[in-house]
């Protein structure tokens, strides 16, 4: 078939082949937290209250959303694994299973949000005022997280099909939307009854409103997308679907756990008042940016390591895997100098309080004592769950 010669015959074995596939996928996911961190700095530099309901009401979507993008990971390993194996015009099936599970998280996450966050948020010792705002915000976040999985399932099947870059440009433009929509809206001079962190969340709901929208209608328009089996109803078949889902299972877990336990110490930090919370939000902004990045190696990583093993290539597989974590420590050790030595200019960036300035810089150079472990588990997870998912 056309559509799936040019992947009969991956190089996951090479350096440059990990490298074209990462670089964007990286952008892309730089661009999931840049995405949050673009209205974080525009809400901070209007108010550091503001910035602490803002950073309460982003830590439980968060939640959600990381863990959803886990449970997604089969929609990514299936349409690679099928790549591999030369049965590309079988891999629409995986995309529109994917999207209806995406719909189904993201409607249930954003019902549960909506519904019992604000119950939950009144009932762990905030400040009063500090959770009626960061409710408000938390709600208003949550309407975008159908739209958001959506658009992740789109990138996946499109990282899988080595074409990385069309969603990495897609998350960027909105980027700009939420940049522009953010500088309008937070500072309360719209006209509009919005400001401060509900106005970034809207901000937030149409940049992911426009991000899925773009990506459903490039799938749609690719050219080999009919070849690809994009608009074939998939016959059933029960044991693929239930292997699709199985495989983002351990990932959904994993993800669940780690960002748990930022959002975590998100609420804690609330405990402390509004500079402790403050203070955090840009430690938690700036180790999410750092994290996005071994995040996109594994998935360039995953795609090279589940397409050798499509393809039967053992040795593949191994190449790709030591590839991957071998570019992600030297990556993550030169960041973690970076963010040492500019710990106080990256927190006088979010804001021009000097109490949280002289917070968030002490713990941005005490997180630098993590980020290479973590980062390298990051990467082998989804390598590791490739090619042993169903097999």
């Amino acid at each position: 078939m056309r559509a799936s010669t040019s992947f009969r015959n991956p190089s996951p074995e090479g350096l440059a082949e990990l490298l074209r596939l990462a670089w964007p996928v990286v952008l892309a996911r730089l661009g999931i937290m840049t995405m949050g961190l673009t209205d974080a700095i525009v809400v901070g530099r209007h108010s550091a209250r503001e910035l602490a309901f803002h950073s309460l009401g982003w830590a439980p979507q968060a939640v959600m959303v990381t863990t959803s993008v886990g449970l997604l990971l089969g929609v990514q390993v299936m349409t690679a694994r099928m790549i591999g194996a030369g049965r590309g015009g079988e891999v629409g099936a995986v995309l529109r299973r994917g999207a209806v599970y995406s719909l189904q998280l993201g409607l249930g996450a954003t019902a549960l949000l909506v519904l019992a966050g604000p119950w939950v948020l009144h009932r762990i010792g905030l400040e009063p005022g500090l959770a009626d705002g960061a409710a408000r915000a938390l709600q208003v976040f949550a309407l975008s997280l159908p739209f958001y999985l959506l658009s992740v399932v789109g990138q996946y099947f499109l990282e899988a099909l080595g074409k990385p870059k069309p969603g990495m440009a897609a998350m960027w433009v909105a980027i700009l939307v939420i940049l522009g929509l953010a500088l309008w809206l937070v500072p309360g001079g719209s006209g509009l009854p919005v400001e401060g962190a509900v106005a970034a969340g809207w901000a937030t709901f149409f940049a992911r409103f426009s991000l899925a929208a773009f990506l459903v209608v490039f799938i749609l328009r690719m050219r080999e997308a009919r070849a690809l089996g994009v608009f074939v109803r998939p016959a059933p078949a029960a044991s693929e679907a239930a292997e699709q889902r199985r495989i983002g299972y351990a990932a959904g877990a994993s993800y669940f756990i780690e960002v748990g336990a930022f959002a975590g110490v998100t609420l804690i930090a609330g405990l402390l008042g509004a500079v402790g919370v403050a203070a955090w939000t840009i430690v938690f902004n700036v180790a999410g940016m750092i994290f996005m990045i071994p995040m996109g190696l594994a998935t360039a990583t995953a795609v090279l390591v589940a397409r050798a093993y499509g393809a039967r290539d053992a040795a593949g597989v191994r190449r790709g895997g030591a590839l991957g974590l071998a570019v992600a420590a030297a990556v993550l050790t030169v960041i973690c100098l970076g963010v040492w030595l500019g710990a106080e200019p990256i927190a006088r960036a979010y804001t021009h309080d000097p109490a949280v300035v002289a917070v968030a810089a002490g713990a941005l150079v005490l997180s630098c004592l993590f980020f290479v472990v973590v980062g390298l588990q990051v990467v082998a997870a989804p390598a590791r769950r490739a090619p042993r998912a169903g097999g």
